[in-house]
């Protein structure tokens, strides 16, 4: 993963300001981060994040990114998203609310480009309201999940086996190259 953590922790802020707090859980927060990198390659040839997306059950998940979630969960004094995050645990529920400890501004703005706050926006306008068993099974109707196995790397590259995919892909190729 090449992002920035001041760039991860305004992305979440983002997501956490512009979806149904109700259902942002760690689970969709996931398929967030899919969708955002997933849905910038097609339309403009990279990835916003460059994690390592792995296949699981539930659909794609972004494997750093998700580990840094995970110990804003269980280890919040050593977590990097501990100013930025809490995950909130309901009795008699298994999802793991992700709230955000203030709202996204003009200042975790700067952080992005032009085309990476249009797809936040299409990302958000997408799924925004939706719950995470609607967003999982988006996910699963993408060649990037179908096209591999249970705990493999997806690669992004597969991006360009969907019907949405407006990039060329030698230059993706290229790209994914020199991110390597």
């Amino acid at each position: 993963m090449t992002i920035p953590v001041p760039k991860l922790k305004a992305i979440i802020l983002y997501f956490c300001t512009n979806t149904d707090g109700r259902f942002l859980g760690k689970t969709k927060l996931m398929k967030l981060f899919y969708f955002l990198d997933f849905m910038h390659v097609k339309k403009y040839g990279s990835p916003v994040t460059y994690d390592s997306y792995i296949h699981l059950e539930h659909g794609p998940i972004p494997s750093t990114i998700k580990n840094l979630v995970d110990t804003a969960a269980d280890d919040v004094d050593n977590s990097i998203l501990a100013d930025t995050i809490s995950v909130v645990r309901q009795e008699g529920f298994d999802l793991q609310r992700i709230v955000g400890k203030r709202t996204f501004s003009e200042r975790d703005a700067k952080y992005f480009t032009e085309s990476e706050i249009e797809i936040l926006n299409e990302v958000c306008n997408r799924f925004g309201n939706k719950n995470t068993k609607y967003i999982e099974d988006a996910s699963h109707i993408e060649a990037p999940w179908q096209k591999t196995q249970l705990l493999e790397e997806i690669p992004y590259i597969l991006a360009a086996e969907d019907d949405d995919f407006l990039a060329d892909k030698e230059e993706v190729e290229l790209m994914l190259k020199i991110h390597g």
